[in-house]
């Protein structure tokens, strides 16, 4: 990320407060329209209108899309339809329907309308029907198609009238006369064969393909598994509808990185840095008060020992221990599934076979703990105490149930298509708290009954 510093952004100021149009126009020059999106972060809408206004129309494009969403959406606001359509005319079509998504239906219909390109227009309508987790709403239509039919010179002149479209080129999408993906074209064999008859007797044949309702975190999986830079999209009877490029998948996957990085941490919804307090504190909220629902929970457990805790106050001390083990071992079970379940190697088909593995791992580490913490209670407290065996039996269960149910939350949540990254967060470690006081509770509770203060 590009630092400014308070001089250049003083500097850039009081050169827009001059509305000196020329001084700017030579400060944006030397500027990526990276740069220029994250210089608009420290300026105020005004600001940030007046510079935009002075960007040729290309550049102004890449700049809209280089916004993160809030800015954008504000910038778009301010903006008069008419300049926004010059903008969208400069963008691919997947990003052009991505920008007026963002946009409300009356203000999305004016600036299509205003578009020069009319066959643009009716492809960024196409995008826009598509679900937006899919890649219909991914792919692009720009792209290079060559039927299987054409000779070499015949394909190269076609390849050449299409490129002056592009700003760049992948693949060569061989179809056939009904629009069917038949194969891909390298560039090498148009090298070494000139003058060949028909393409179709040098393209590659079964290219790896997508289908448009394709969900985007298989799409991604794909153009890791095959090492693609770009993917052909296909619709229902295969078709060539469009191409994803990888561009558009790392965005999608980093997007959906810190969307489950910000569940795991427990906010409802999406928030940066630079929103505002109320935004902040919605998104935060929810999962704070929901723990505070969880402690209040383990206190009314805890108050039905108090005859337990008057009798062996030693009991309370290890309340935190119970705790954050358990807490911690569920979520570093649900973290692997939700990990597997990301990346393709755990199939939701096969869940029984990874609980089961989870058992077994989780039986191992119980043993491993309660020895422990029973080898280090026989030296504070004394092996004949009842805490000591307590603590143990409990850590045990504990450890055991967490595992499991680390396990069996996000594969449930994915089984019902819900994101199971929730699961890896505070909801995992406030049930695994309140059941393992539970745990905890009822079994020294039952040791004092039976044993009294020792064994």
């Amino acid at each position: 990320m590009k630092e400014y510093s308070p001089e250049y952004l003083e500097n850039i100021r009081e050169i827009i407060s001059r509305g000196d149009t020329e001084a700017a126009r030579k400060e944006l020059e030397s500027l990526h329209p990276a740069d220029i999106a994250e210089l608009y972060q420290d300026l105020d809408l005004r600001q940030a209108e007046f510079l935009y206004k002075l960007l040729d129309e290309e550049t102004a494009a890449d700049v809209l899309l280089e916004l993160d969403e809030d800015d954008r959406r504000k910038l778009l606001d301010a903006l008069p339809n008419e300049v926004i359509a010059k903008q969208i005319d400069h963008m691919d079509t997947d990003d052009a329907a991505d920008v007026l998504q963002e946009m409300d239906k009356e203000d999305q219909e004016e600036v299509l309308s205003k578009l020069d390109d009319v066959e643009q227009a009716g492809d960024i309508i196409d995008l826009m029907k598509y679900d937006e987790d899919t890649a219909g709403a991914l792919m692009g239509t720009e792209m290079i198609v060559v039927n299987e039919n054409w000779s070499m010179p015949e394909c190269i002149k076609e390849m050449r009238l299409q490129a002056e479209e592009l700003d760049e080129i992948y693949y060569v999408y061989v179809v056939d006369n009904d629009e069917r993906l038949r194969g891909v074209l390298p560039l090498k064999k148009m090298l070494t064969h000139p003058s060949v008859s028909k393409i179709k007797h040098v393209m590659e044949e079964d290219p790896v393909s997508v289908k448009t309702d394709t969900p985007i975190d298989e799409v991604a999986q794909d153009f890791e598994k095959y090492d693609i830079v770009a993917m052909p999209v296909i619709d229902a009877v295969g078709c060539l509808v469009g191409q994803i490029t990888f561009d558009d998948v790392m965005d999608t996957v980093r997007e959906s990185a810190e969307r489950d990085y910000q569940l795991a941490s427990g906010l409802s919804s999406d928030v940066e840095t630079d929103d505002s307090w109320f935004a902040q504190t919605k998104a935060r909220l929810p999962w704070l008060l929901i723990g505070i629902a969880g402690g209040i929970g383990n206190s009314l457990i805890l108050g039905n020992f108090e005859a337990g805790f008057a009798t062996n106050p030693a009991m309370a001390l290890f309340i935190p221990l119970i705790g954050g083990t358990g807490g911690n071992v569920g979520i570093q079970s649900s973290a692997i599934v939700v990990q597997g379940l990301a990346n393709g190697s755990l199939n939701i088909a096969h869940a029984s076979r990874q609980v089961v593995k989870e058992l077994g791992v989780g039986l191992l580490n119980a043993s491993i703990i309660a020895l422990l913490v029973f080898i280090y209670n026989c030296f504070r407290l004394g092996a004949t105490q009842v805490t000591t065996v307590a603590v143990a039996l409990s850590l045990f269960a504990v450890v055991i149930f967490a595992s499991v149910f680390g396990t069996f939350v996000p594969l449930t949540l994915e089984k019902f298509k819900i994101d199971p990254a929730l699961a890896t967060g505070p909801f995992i470690s406030i049930t695994n708290d309140i059941i393992g006081m539970v745990i905890y509770m009822s079994i020294s509770s039952w040791f004092l009954t039976h044993f009294g203060l020792s064994v």
